[in-house]
């Protein structure tokens, strides 16, 4: 009866009739009379997908003789392959005379005998790549660039600036183009110095004088026509003087609000188009809020109520000039020291005025702004027609050993009438004296960024 169990179970291997996966088998196989014991592991289910065993890994089956066999009790007749998911079940092996099965080697079994497992498909990575990394020979879009295929002898140039320069362009047919003249270059290099861009938020300039009537209000207005004609971002000039400011009269084109609108609404600011119904502006892109009409109300107006204007500004203006008044305690004009970046000091041609604007570069130094005031700007600005009464060379020596650089600013008619200020009406030495303060500033903001 043993033999017929024997039989059955050898039968029911050579029939495919594999015990469940993962589990341990023991099977007993009779080759040539005698009993052999052969163990065989099945991969589990849990493997089948990571780890595969390769074909040409295959161990040989363990064989054990029968003496070993039938010592096995019989709940252990079905017990794991060892050889992994390549082995096969021998049916038949030489034996020698001792009874012991002979081992056939795993390599020198007939395929035809081997269950296959499916090899692993390797998983390929898609990259988008330029034309250019496939062939060596093949061009890109981007290497089709205005240098490399207009013919310089047919690009037309711009008009050249200057008297006898654009005749000759003119009756040459346009043909002969001999470029800009030496002014024309010299005032478009002074645009691009203006233009420069200024990193980090927004830069605050105030407009600082110890004495009224040298021309503080009419330096503010030039120096933000003349930075908001240059260039592409917003320029904003706010009048903090708290005794009844001018600065909103020098522009052609008011609001009607002040700065009181602006901090009682301070909440309700969003946008651009917000603070654009309360500024006013001018031909230049210059915008102005102007301070209160009435003395006594803009006595209200103090140090909080200008870092909240302040505040609002910086987020849509990169540059914030600020008109101050004469009172130099005033605790407004603490406010404004403390955002300052630069300071525009203007200083008139008389000894008085000159004194003190110097008293004003010593007061700054003493409290702590000696930084502040050797990256100072002075403007000598002549309010008065006709010959100085003091040598304007020997202030500006006096103010060159103190700041770093100082601004002269002409004698202008269309000024001195105290109307408002259309910039191209100016004459051109005034503009011109606007436009070098103008890159003066900028340049001074953009050595403190890059210190």
């Amino acid at each position: 009866m043993a033999g017929e169990r024997d039989d059955s179970e050898a039968g029911e291997l050579d029939n495919g009739v594999l015990p469940e996966a993962g589990a341990d088998t023991t099977a007993i196989g009779i080759v040539s009379g005698v009993t052999a014991q052969v163990d065989v592991a099945l991969p589990s289910a849990a493997a089948e997908d990571d780890d595969l065993v390769d074909d040409d890994e295959v161990a040989a089956p363990v064989v054990r003789d029968a003496a070993d066999a039938a010592s096995e009790p019989v709940a252990d007749e079905r017990s794991a392959i060892a050889a992994g998911p390549t082995a096969r079940v021998i049916p038949s092996a030489p034996t020698d005379r001792t009874g012991l099965v002979a081992t056939v080697p795993a390599k020198d079994a007939d395929v035809d005998h081997h269950e296959r497992v499916r090899p692993r498909t390797s998983e390929i990575t898609l990259q988008s790549r330029r034309l250019g990394d496939f062939e060596v020979d093949r061009e890109s879009a981007d290497l089709l660039t205005p240098d490399r295929l207009l013919d310089p002898a047919h690009v037309v140039r711009p008009e050249p600036e200057g008297a006898w320069r654009h005749l000759l362009y003119t009756l040459s047919g346009r043909r002969i183009n001999l470029g800009d003249g030496h002014r024309a270059r010299a005032r478009k290099a002074l645009d691009e110095r203006i233009a420069a861009p200024l990193p980090g938020g927004a830069k605050f300039v105030p407009v600082l004088s110890r004495k009224g009537g040298v021309g503080k209000t009419t330096v503010t207005t030039l120096l933000g026509m003349a930075l908001a004609d240059a260039r592409e971002d917003r320029i904003i000039a706010v009048d903090a003087n708290p005794d009844r400011g001018t600065l909103a009269e020098r522009i052609g084109r008011t609001s009607g609000k002040t700065v009181r609108d602006l901090v009682r609404a301070r909440a309700d600011v969003h946008g651009f188009n917000d603070i654009s119904q309360i500024v006013g502006r001018d031909h230049t892109r210059l915008d102005v809020i102007a301070s209160d009409a009435d003395p006594h109300v803009s006595e209200a107006f103090n140090d909080d109520d200008y870092r909240d204007v302040a505040e609002i500004a910086a987020h849509f203006y990169s540059v914030v000039l600020t008109d101050t008044g004469t009172g130099i305690v005033h605790s407004v004009m603490d406010a404004t020291l403390e955002r300052a970046d630069i300071l525009v000091v203007v200083a008139g041609l008389s000894i008085d005025e000159a004194r003190l604007a110097s008293e004003t570069l010593t007061w700054l130094e003493s409290n702590g702004y000696a930084e502040r005031v050797r990256s100072a700007v002075v403007v000598l600005n002549t309010a008065r027609p006709g010959a100085a009464l003091v040598r304007a060379d020997e202030l500006e020596s006096h103010f060159r050993s103190r700041v770093r650089q100082v601004v002269r600013m002409p004698y202008d008619p269309h000024i001195a009438s105290g109307s408002a200020i259309a910039f191209r009406d100016l004459q051109a030495e005034t503009r011109q004296a606007a436009r070098t303060l103008a890159a003066t500033v900028i340049e001074g903001l953009r050595a403190q960024a890059a210190a």
